[in-house]
């Protein structure tokens, strides 16, 4: 029958044996677990690591809550911002209305004649040779074409070209087929306004056929000269640059609408007013 082991392989293995009991000897003489030190040295790495990651999750959960927390503060300002941005545009709204009120009181007080008929403006249509204006009045109102439309600072702004159910349209003083008679409050001299047709003159109005001597300076107020259509002494614009027309023997003045008509919002359709 063969060894099991060789003389080396004894050797070795005694000398385990031996070794054991000297620790266990040590280790009961000294009062160590040694079992008990060896397992916690194994698990001290396996700690550290559920440490670490426990650590770390707790991490992610807090930023993942500050996270929620910063978007739902993100949505709550937001909204306060929109809000405010509301009640801004309601005060600059009421504040117009007001600046509005004021000056329609101060036309009548000075224009007793005057009957109005206040509307707002829904619709604008513009293109190279026409600027059209729909507003939310009709006959029931009193409109009819060919009213006069004004602003409540005295400012023509155009004509009444169509009444419908519910709406009413009126030409703007930039259209250019409409014409107005006109004088420069200044001066005197008389004219032709119209909407400006030329390149660069789009938004602008045109007077026309002032005398070759006449004197035009820059800010010349613009005023209706009075008409059965117009009453006298509306403002139509302000001179900005003039010079002579093609034939070269009268004088033309380029002008700046007296209303802002970009930002219409409100007007007044003169039903009636007294004839001098």
């Amino acid at each position: 029958m063969k060894r099991i082991f060789s003389g080396r392989v004894k050797t070795v293995i005694a000398l385990a044996f031996l070794l054991s009991v000297g620790l266990a000897v040590a280790a009961s003489a000294l009062g160590v677990d040694v079992p008990g030190v060896i397992v916690k040295s194994m698990l001290k790495p396996l700690r550290a690591g559920a440490n670490a990651l426990t650590t770390q999750a707790e991490h992610l959960y807090s930023y993942a809550f500050r996270y929620e927390t910063l978007v739902a503060e993100n949505e709550e300002l937001k909204q306060r911002i929109a809000e405010m941005q509301d009640d801004a545009r309601a005060a600059d709204a009421l504040a117009r209305e007001n600046d509005r009120l004021r000056s329609l009181a101060q036309m009548q007080e000075q224009r007793e004649d005057f009957k109005l008929v206040d509307a707002n403006v829904i619709g604008w249509a513009s293109n190279d040779w026409k600027s059209t204006f729909t507003i939310n009045k009709d006959a029931r109102a009193g409109i009819k074409v060919g009213q006069c439309v004004v602003t409540a600072n005295q400012e023509v702004v155009g004509l009444i070209t169509e009444v419908g159910v519910g709406y009413s349209v009126f030409k703007s003083v930039l259209d250019s087929s409409l014409e107005v008679s006109a004088t420069i409050a200044s001066s005197g001299y008389n004219g032709m306004v119209q909407g400006g047709y030329a390149t660069g003159e789009e938004n602008m109005l045109r007077m026309n056929y002032l005398p070759s001597d006449s004197v035009v300076r820059n800010r010349d107020q613009v005023v209706t000269a009075g008409s059965t259509v117009y009453p006298r002494d509306l403002v139509i614009g302000y001179v900005v640059d003039a010079g002579f027309d093609e034939t070269g023997v009268a004088k033309y003045a380029i002008l700046q609408p007296a209303a802002d008509l970009g930002a219409l919002e409100q007007v007044f359709v003169l039903t009636d007013f007294a004839t001098e």
